[in-house]
């Protein structure tokens, strides 16, 4: 889960804590680190935390996490609260987006709200892990090269590989809030920031305030990924519908007709970025690539809206609109440190496999998981488990190391508010996990964002921002009959 622009510290990490507390703003001091953000009319502190690796193997050294506290425009007053946003990944850095994270606030909320931006292990300014692995080569190279690539970052890694967890993570964080004597966060994760976040509130449920999820799926989700793969052909549906550029029953018939194609006779595609098109990859290049920013700009075609067009004209023997969306979709930028996006998710997700099993038993259960599921939406299982890159089989060779993951803790998550976003033409973090997302807490408001695909905070009009505003700001998000004025996505009418 990627972002589009998948207990307490104790004694032993206390002991080696140290923090520098440099501050910035629209002037840097000379004592601020060259990398502390300048935010425009807010002053900016910045500092690290030294922290173990793995807590209570000193012999595998620390990692510095890094922070930028932007504070709030009236410093006259007390802060109402204090922000603390993910953006994503695993493996997005926050710091260096300072001002994509202060434009996202941009609603009032900067005014009298401080924002706390952290940089998780493993990225941006905190100790970067680095594992050997090219993210272009990652996305774009066959199955067996995504295997063979995790198996070489955990060789590489060794022992060092079970520090980077997102429940490491969470305590990272609450080291960063116990030093600035912050006594509560609002949480607010987008895409993996909402498996992060709450395993945050998990494990410090008195330090939350409240939370804000957008793009959500739970800690539990389900492995062979159905939903993800249901609502590609969902969101097939909802655009043709809504539009009346196409029909959507065609549309995913013509998916299912191509991805069976591909399953035997994959394209090649061209180009500065060359790729061998197969169903795995398409069903990546669609449920990842093309329902990421859907619905940011109404007046531009999303990759989404060409989907239906290139699939009937593939179907009907012209590949040229299927390699053009191909092409797009894979040169879209992201911004995850791919060695921590595979360390994490192969160290936390469940598996299709028992870790502790070895590797021809992981590969005989594996296989018998893929030979029950039958189907994946218009997939077959096979191949949409190899569209997952943190997903499927991607985690195969990965050692077994007796970690908790995330799925089997049973700590209350605290009874907070909690709001719940998810837009209705994402395939990455669907509807469906949203509501599950919200299931886990004892109060939580789930909305579906119409129009909006992979996440909607960025919807035109400020419907959403407003929605999330509000919630900061009491606890409720009030009326959201709004989201109905979304406008539908622009679709290339489909011709036979």
């Amino acid at each position: 889960m990627h972002w589009s622009v998948r207990g307490a510290m104790g004694a032993a990490a206390a002991a080696v804590l140290a923090m520098s507390l440099p501050a910035c703003g629209t002037e840097q001091s000379a004592a601020a680190p060259s990398w502390c953000p300048t935010v425009q009319g807010h002053r900016v502190e910045c500092g690290t935390v030294a922290r173990p690796l793995v807590s209570g193997k000193p012999e595998l050294g620390e990692v510095q996490v890094s922070y930028a506290l932007v504070r709030r425009g009236n410093t006259d007053a007390p802060a109402a609260g204090v922000i603390a946003p993910n953006p994503g990944g695993p493996g997005v850095p926050l710091i260096a987006h300072a001002a994509e994270a202060v434009r996202l606030m941009d609603t009032g909320l900067l005014t009298d709200h401080d924002l706390l931006l952290i940089d998780p292990r493993g990225t941006g300014e905190s100790s970067p892990l680095d594992c050997g692995a090219s993210e272009q080569d990652y996305q774009l190279g066959t199955r067996e090269a995504q295997r063979q690539t995790v198996a070489r970052c955990a060789e590489r890694l060794g022992p060092r590989a079970v520090g980077y967890t997102s429940a490491a993570t969470a305590d990272d964080f609450d080291a960063v809030r116990a030093q600035l004597e912050i006594p509560k966060l609002v949480l607010y994760g987008i895409s993996y920031g909402t498996y992060l976040m709450p395993i945050y509130a998990q494990r410090h449920p008195e330090t939350v305030q409240s939370i804000v999820l957008s793009g959500a799926y739970p800690v539990d989700f389900d492995p062979l990924q159905r939903p993800n793969a249901e609502a590609v052909s969902q969101a097939l549906h909802r655009i043709c519908e809504r539009s009346a550029a196409c029909d959507g029953a065609t549309a995913v018939a013509d998916l299912r007709t191509v991805a069976a194609r591909l399953r035997t006779v994959p394209l090649i595609i061209d180009g500065p970025a060359p790729m061998t098109l197969t169903e795995g990859k398409l069903g990546n290049l669609l449920f990842e690539g093309a329902t990421s920013g859907v619905g940011a700009d109404p007046t531009t075609e999303p990759l989404l809206g060409t989907v239906p067009a290139a699939l009937h004209a593939a179907v009907r023997g012209d590949d040229a609109p299927l390699r053009a969306f191909a092409a797009a979709a894979a040169g879209q930028p992201t911004f995850e440190n791919i060695d921590l996006y595979m360390t994490v998710a192969c160290n936390d997700y469940s598996s299709l496999w028992s870790p502790e099993a070895d590797t021809p038993t992981r590969e005989q259960q594996y296989r018998q998981a893929i030979d029950r599921a039958g189907s994946l939406g218009a997939f077959s299982a096979e191949g949409f488990s190899a569209a997952q890159r943190d997903g499927g089989d991607a985690c195969l060779g990965w050692p077994a190391n007796g970690l908790v993951r995330p799925a089997q803790m049973t700590a209350a998550l605290p009874d907070v508010p909690v709001l719940v976003l998810s837009g209705d033409l994402d395939a990455i973090t669907p509807d469906a996990n949203g509501k599950l997302a919200a299931k886990r807490f004892p109060h939580a408001t789930f909305v579906s964002v119409p129009n909006t695909g992979h996440v909607p905070d960025m919807a035109p009009g400020g419907c959403v921002t407003d929605l999330i505003t509000r919630f900061v700001r009491t606890g409720d998000p009030g009326p959201t009959d709004c989201v109905a004025t979304i406008p539908p996505i622009a679709v290339t009418p489909v011709t036979n």
